[in-house]
């Protein structure tokens, strides 16, 4: 079990393989969403609002996410079991699609068969890392929900904005759904974000 950088999504055709770079490999916000859980774990659970501007960067091995995903995802490992399930179902939707497609021959078919196969284990990683990221988005979710967490700022950079953004449609399908917005703000030359759940006062 190994997580590394891979690179984006492939798209592979009877001519090639290129790379849809509209869906990058998930392993380069991993860092980040680490980071983010370490923090948020290290704040005081009574303050509903937590200021995230001291993070310190760090870059991680493999094996140190693979620590800290276990330190904060219950279900890291089944989510890393099921890697394999999810590679041959994306190939097998994709073999199916070219053997059903009318408008190629035999030989575009072959080859297009062929490239596919070829990149097996580098679907294999991006879905590795996929659901890696997964799974930390989903413990930033339950962290956030568990402490009624109101609103995060943190300090541009490194990723945590992308990561935040990504975790706002986790936040509206969690099991305690928030409405959560992101805002920019230039504070002394320094850009600061801020995620904010928008809970509502129950009655």
């Amino acid at each position: 079990m190994e997580l590394k950088y891979v690179g984006a999504k492939p798209s592979v055709s009877q001519h090639g393989v290129n790379f849809d770079q509209t869906k990058p490999d998930k392993y380069t916000f991993l860092n980040a969403a680490v980071e983010l859980l370490e923090a948020l774990s290290l704040a005081n659970s009574a303050n509903k609002s937590i200021v995230l501007s001291e993070v310190e960067g760090t870059t991680c091995s493999s094996a140190e996410l693979i620590d800290m995903l276990k330190k904060h995802c219950t279900n890291l490992e089944s989510v890393f079991a099921s890697r394999e399930e999810k590679t041959n179902a994306l190939i097998e939707k994709y073999e199916k699609n070219i053997e059903e497609n009318k408008n190629l021959v035999a030989d575009e078919k072959r080859a297009w068969l062929g490239n596919i196969k070829i990149m097996r284990d580098y679907y294999l990683q991006y879905i590795t890392n996929e659901s890696a990221y997964d799974c930390a988005l989903e413990a930033l979710a339950d962290k956030i929900d568990t402490d009624h967490i109101e609103d995060i700022t943190f300090h541009v950079g490194r990723n945590y904005g992308l990561v935040l953004s990504h975790l706002i449609p986790v936040l509206s399908d969690h099991k305690h759904p928030c409405d959560a917005t992101m805002t920019f703000e230039d504070i002394d030359g320094e850009v600061f974000g801020k995620l904010n759940m928008n809970r509502h006062s129950s009655k």
